[in-house]
């Protein structure tokens, strides 16, 4: 068998593989339900990709006329907040981040200090700048917004990590991701 035979198997091996896996990690991605599609560049703001060079890290502001007024939660932050359970029985005072705000309340992700790690539906958040008496970090769960109005939020804790938020607004299942 010639030996430049061997060296194209040999390259083709290689492509196949890095194809392989690049469609394994999109698959893991594409594995979350989705709500709906978004273009991934805007009208007039060239073609760059979501967060490349030039793109800020600040939280996106409210896309609605109504603005959230001033000192109410803003898209990005952490609040303590009292966020209603998912089955509508009540509600508890946790922390929570804010994904989209506006006049009349805001969309948040609960914040849970019970450990979920091994879980795909929550990230891990660093607490300590924010809960100075946390012995761990807590985790964001990312499985389904919950609408708090704006006299539920207590008090704001501390803006959200950027390389977080990013990773978090890109989900999308997420409103305003």
């Amino acid at each position: 068998m010639p030996e430049w035979l061997l060296w194209a198997a040999a390259v083709a091996l290689a492509v196949a593989a890095g194809w392989a896996w690049n469609e394994w990690r999109r698959g893991a991605r594409d594995d979350a339900p989705r709500r709906r599609e978004r273009p991934r560049t805007r009208p007039g703001r060239g073609t760059a990709s979501p967060g490349g060079p030039g793109r800020s890290t600040a939280p996106p502001r409210p896309r609605t006329a109504e603005r959230a007024p001033a000192g109410a939660p803003r898209p990005g932050e952490i609040w303590w907040a009292d966020v209603p359970y998912a089955d509508g029985t009540g509600s508890k005072v946790r922390p929570c981040l804010v994904l989209r705000a506006d006049a009349r309340g805001a969309d948040v992700l609960k914040i849970t200090s019970q450990d979920k790690s091994g879980r795909d539906d929550h990230v891990r958040i660093p607490t300590r700048e924010w809960d100075p008496g946390a012995d761990h970090d807590s985790f964001v769960d990312l499985a389904e917004p919950a609408h708090v109005p704006l006299v539920g939020f207590s008090r704001h804790a501390v803006a959200c990590d950027p390389a977080l938020w990013r990773r978090i607004r890109r989900l999308p299942h997420l409103p305003g991701a």
